[in-house]
């Protein structure tokens, strides 16, 4: 509603910019979509409003992208196979500074503007967090005045829809594009080919130098879709781009006359299926193989994309890292390396060593993970058949870097073989990170704990050949997004008491430590706690249709179904409360609502075994009446970024468990504590940094540290002596392999005891579950005095001020980038703001 308190000539401009909207909203439906308040559904009604907000950024990023040009500043590329964007429409109009006005404009044409929002598919272009990262990273950039593009692949299918079927996962296609994506703009005119299979012919030049030519190749086309990433509070609008596969031809004219229209066309479908959906099936060869196709498509078309770019203003391609950084997102888009190469030296016809120099300064690569069996591998002979000219780049790569190996390690024929960019076993890989550690000026991790177990255990030998190279960079997260948009009941509170400058600079969060002594308000805190758990349980009973206590403490883990993060661990102890509660039904226990999410890859058989048992226990012990609402198990179907916002604003407790030494960073747990919840964790990737920034007495810490587990692992860890000898354990892991939890089928859960008991309990969680236990005992003592609850949830709020993506992104700028931030002013005077831009 207008503010009357305004004086007339600002109550005007409000008038007039409610009338823009409105003019612009009804244009939009008309003469954009074809429709009028008959006849319009309610995805025309969002896509007219998405497209009235796209106007308002796009007056915004052609002056960007004007400035950029004109300016010239170096540019950062940021390569990722995933952005996890989630929905755009509400993150776009509080950064846009508009979210009041088009609530205002919508309420006067009679829609609900929060309705409208959970109209929006998230774009699901992505798995947990490395994509959320991402877009985290996007938001920064344009929030700072940092000139970064993001650089991904448009999935037709992002990541599978999951519908819980009795109590099991089941994959549905996520054709988030079914009601079109009103945010891009296809970019028809930015196309570049990219080559696959092929041979490679070489000759000598007219100066006699050899030169390559690859030839016979399959051609797909890389066609552009162009999304604007505004800033907050600033002219910035950057840019991210993804890549669409397009046939180089529609059909084959010549099958097409002989009246074969299904082999006319196969060729156009098998190319465009390299930007079908992500992440294939990698159990079978094919998906490997169109996995692998993915990698180099987004590399190929990205590197060509940035040498377009950099020829408009420059012609001396040495000049390519002065103007150009280019940050490898993981091991996926490693190839870019050796593509970048190729392109430079046999379509610039620049010699090795010029190229090398390019290439190395140019890139830097951002490890994500520890885990072996997640470092990337490619066979050979995938490379042999489908980029053989790469592979030839990729060996003469690694004959160069291994006899600058023998000259620093003379005599260490070992240390040759653990470094090699190829691994010489029964099947020959090229091993991704070794590729990426050396095409690139930086290495780093992303968690101080992180970061030296890259340096001491996972890439030893390259960190005391390149000590310079490796550095850390600790995640973050944008609190423009998960909190100011996620938690706006939190967010107001915290405006009202400190000011608003937290949104673009979270330090200044500390300045609530002060009020988490102030009784009002502790009790301001709770209402807003209270009401997020309110509309959370309102979403639980139209969702699973299960009534769950308010009043309870809501436990939160939410994130991918896998070992290490160790989701079972946390049902042990659902089983424990459970038979506890059992045992003394007139006993006093702190109500306590379990909630999960989280999805579990397709073809990983004992994560998707973890939900089945999660949902059989919570149909046991939901349906107790001896239990009542002490104690609740919720699974919610279909984890996204939306259905985050919903979880974190509504969380008290953060179950951060994986086992130490395994998680490189996360930023579930930032999330959970910039919305006010207290972290139950291990001292594992950034649960240190944050029981550093939040001060000890403040988190709930339990189990080994990890040097503790590799002390464990090397003496020689039987999970059996646990199981012996805590009676509790025992009962808890016979019920499941007994069938307590599946009587109709009563080895449906032996498996996961087994993995346990029989197979080595690769993640240990026997032997800290009674730590664990403990801890959560330690955490229901404090539920029940809530006063003290909410004084150290404000003290974990006020204390994430490190955890900003802005901070994140400002250290890459200062470190590895070598990139300053710069204004963007008003360019094109001309425009006037009457209507569609």
């Amino acid at each position: 509603m207008m503010d009357e308190t305004l004086p007339p000539s600002e109550q005007s401009a409000e008038l007039d910019t409610l009338m823009l909207i409105i003019k612009s909203f009804l244009e939009h439906l008309e003469y954009t979509l074809g429709k009028d308040k008959y006849s319009a559904t309610r995805h025309d009604i969002f896509n007219a409003l998405a497209y009235a907000v796209r106007d308002r950024m796009v007056e915004r990023w052609l002056d960007t992208q004007q400035a950029y040009y004109n300016q010239d500043p170096k540019r950062i590329y940021y390569l990722s196979m995933e952005f996890l964007m989630g929905r755009t429409l509400e993150n776009s109009l509080v950064n846009l500074g508009l979210l009041d006005d088009f609530r205002d404009a919508m309420n006067s044409l009679g829609f609900d503007l929060d309705v409208l929002i959970d109209q929006e598919q998230d774009a699901g272009l992505g798995n947990g967090g490395l994509g959320r990262l991402a877009a985290c990273f996007l938001d920064s950039m344009a929030t700072m005045g940092i000139p970064g593009y993001g650089y991904g692949i448009r999935y037709e299918y992002g990541i599978f829809r999951q519908n819980i079927v009795d109590g099991a996962q089941v994959e549905y296609p996520d054709n988030w594009l079914r009601y079109r994506n009103p945010w891009e703009l296809d970019r028809q005119e930015h196309l570049h080919p990219v080559k696959f299979y092929g041979r490679v012919v070489e000759r000598k030049n007219a100066e006699g130098n050899t030169v390559f030519a690859w030839i016979d190749t399959e051609d797909v086309m890389a066609m552009a879709y162009d999304t604007p990433i505004p800033g907050f509070g600033t002219n910035s609008v950057n840019t991210m781009r993804l890549w669409t596969a397009k046939s180089s031809r529609d059909f084959d004219l010549t099958f097409f006359n002989e009246g074969n229209y299904i082999r006319a066309v196969e060729k156009k479908m098998l190319s465009e299926n390299i930007s079908k959906v992500l992440y294939p099936a990698d159990h079978i060869p094919e998906g490997k193989e169109l996995r692998f196709k993915q990698e180099y498509f987004l590399a190929s078309a990205t590197i060509q994309d940035v040498i377009y770019r950099f020829r408009k203003n420059h012609s001396d391609l040495r000049l390519i890292p002065d103007k150009v950084a280019i940050q490898l997102n993981d091991t996926h888009p490693s190839l870019a390396i050796p593509e970048m190469m190729r392109l430079l030296m046999d379509r610039e016809r620049l010699d090795w060593d010029t190229a090398w120099d390019i290439t190395t300064r140019t890139f830097a690569y951002t490890n994500h993970t520890i885990l072996p069996e997640a470092l990337e591998k490619w066979p050979v002979w995938f490379l042999e058949q489908i980029l053989p000219r790469h592979l030839q780049i990729i060996y003469e790569i690694n004959d160069r870097f291994l006899a600058q190996v023998r000259q620093h390690f003379p005599g260490d024929t070992g240390r040759l073989e653990r470094m090699s960019l190829v691994e010489e076993h029964w099947e020959r890989k090229i091993r991704m990170a070794h590729l990426a550690i050396v095409g690139s000026h930086s290495v780093n991790g992303v968690a101080a704990l992180h970061t030296e177990i890259l340096k001491e255990k996972v890439f030893t030998d390259f960190f005391e050949m390149w000590p310079e190279r490796f550095n850390n960079k600790t995640n973050g997260i944008t609190q423009r997004r998960w909190l100011k948009s996620a938690n706006p009941g939190q967010a107001g509170l915290i405006s009202r008491a400190i000011g608003d400058g937290w949104i673009t600079d979270l330090d200044q969060l500390r300045k609530l430590a002060d009020l988490a002594k102030d009784r009002d308000f502790i009790h301001a805190w709770q209402r807003v706690k209270q009401e997020n758990k309110k509309r959370l349980a309102d979403y639980i009973f139209r969702n699973n249709e299960l009534q769950v206590n308010v009043d309870s403490l809501f436990d939160c883990q939410v994130k991918r179904i896998h070992e290490y993060k160790r989701q079972l661990l946390n049902v042990l102890h659902v089983i424990t409360l459970y038979n506890r509660i059992k045992a003394a039904p007139a006993g006093d226990f702190v109500p306590r609502t379990v909630i999960f999410s989280g999805k579990a890859a397709p073809a990983y058989a004992l994560a998707k075994l973890i939900i089945r048992l999660i949902n059989a226990v919570g149909d046991v012990v939901n349906n107790d009446p001896d239990v009542g609402d002490r104690l609740k198990v919720v699974f919610l179907a279909n984890y996204s970024v939306s259905l985050a916002e919903k979880i974190f604003p509504a969380s008290d407790l953060s179950e951060q468990i994986s086992t130490a030494g395994t998680e490189a960073s996360g930023t579930g747990n930032m999330k959970f504590a910039l919305n006010g919840a207290l972290t139950i964790g291990t001292l594992d990737g950034a649960n240190i940094e944050i029981m550093e920034e939040v001060g000890r007495e403040n988190i709930f810490i339990f189990g080994m540290t990890a040097g503790e587990v590799d002390e464990l692992r090397r003496r020689g860890y039987d999970p059996r002596d646990y199981y012996h000898r805590i009676p509790e354990l025992k009962r808890v892991l016979d019920q499941i392999a007994e069938g307590f939890f599946s009587p109709a089928t009563p080895d449906l859960f032996r498996p996961v005891v087994d993995a346990l008991l029989n197979q080595g309990d690769n993640y240990m969680l026997l032997a800290d579950y009674a730590s664990y236990v403990a801890c959560q005992e330690e955490v229901s003592r404090l539920y029940l005095d809530p006063d003290e609850w909410a004084r150290r949830a404000i003290l974990n709020c006020a204390g994430m001020g490190k955890f900003s993506s802005d901070r994140t992104i400002a250290e890459y700028a200062r470190d590895i980038w070598g990139v300053e931030q710069m204004e963007v002013r008003p360019v094109l005077e001309f425009r006037k703001h009457d209507g569609p831009a």
